[in-house]
């Protein structure tokens, strides 16, 4: 009688190479890129841990995706834990979620099947999904857990479409490839990103140029803050900011509220900031904000 193998504690995760575009062909699946945390769901006998993935044990924060993943014997599951908002997952409204310790908006995005009753890593890529389907099918599993859909063939089109949803992107899986812990070329990820021009309302100086530059946008006749952007500029280009900006410099803030920004320099805003964002916050601030060039308001 052969001897059972034990099952794994946590197994790091496969990753996805960054590219810009999306690869053709069907030996490849592609799947809605989540914007959540990455999350391993051990399942032992009855037993239930949860996983970050840095292999830290949240089990406590996730109690109702582990309850609602009542299957028997062992299995590891592969997933990203969202909560969605407008259409679409949101990253801030689930960190605001977990702040509060609430777990009702949170859904499970499951989309591999590490083990089953056994190691399932070496098997291919489309065969572990099917699995997984059936698994999640078989015992009627319902929210707050879903199976992860996916297309097979023209990944570009997939991503337009999830660039026009404002979605995060796709990743793109070799169908015929085993799980491999780390980051390689099996799995990609395809970024969208949003633009817009975005007016500058302040600066932090330092000694010759600009650390970052304070934005706003304008809604009706109000002037908001949209938050900061501190990436995107060479200190050459940072130097020629700072020259543009002290000639329009404000003794007060332009915006139609007050904000606390202690070491804010106001300026009139005259110059648009071009800037590639992923998001809008809750809270309404543009979230991982790259600063792409700068323009005056005549110019625009």
């Amino acid at each position: 009688m052969s001897k059972r193998i034990e099952m794994p504690g946590f197994i790091k995760p496969q990753l996805a190479n960054l590219k810009s575009k999306a690869p053709k062909g069907d030996q490849w699946l592609h799947e809605i890129k989540y914007d959540g945390y990455r999350v391993q769901v051990h399942l032992n006998r009855g037993r239930k841990k949860v996983f970050t993935r840095n292999g830290l044990d949240w089990t406590k924060r996730f109690t109702e995706i582990a309850s609602a993943l009542a299957i028997q014997g062992e299995a590891i599951i592969d997933g990203e834990v969202v909560v969605v908002h407008g259409g679409r997952t949101n990253f801030s409204e689930l960190q605001a979620e977990l702040a509060a310790g609430r777990q009702g908006r949170l859904v499970y995005y499951a989309f591999d099947l590490l083990w089953r009753n056994g190691d399932l890593r070496k098997l291919p890529q489309i065969e572990r999904k099917q699995l997984l389907l059936d698994l999640l099918g078989e015992n009627d599993i319902e929210l707050a857990v879903l199976f992860s859909e996916h297309l097979i063939g023209d990944g570009q089109k997939m991503f337009e479409h999830a660039a026009k949803l404002n979605w995060e992107g796709i990743i793109s899986k070799r169908a015929d490839a085993p799980y491999r812990s780390g980051r390689n070329e099996n799995w990609l990820k395809i970024k969208a990103v949003q633009k817009g021009k975005f007016p500058v309302v302040g600066f932090v100086k330092d000694p010759t140029g600009v650390p970052a530059l304070d934005l706003g946008k304008q809604e009706g006749n109000d002037l908001v803050y949209m938050g900061k952007v501190g990436t995107g500029w060479s200190r050459t280009v940072s130097s020629q900011i700072r020259k543009q900006l002290d000639t329009v410099v404000s003794p007060k803030s332009k915006l139609t509220k007050t904000i606390r920004k202690p070491k804010a320099t106001w300026v009139e805003p005259r110059f648009f900031a071009n800037i590639e964002y992923r998001d809008i916050t809750s809270e309404g601030l543009l979230r991982a904000s790259s600063f792409k060039g700068l323009s005056r308001k005549d110019e625009s």
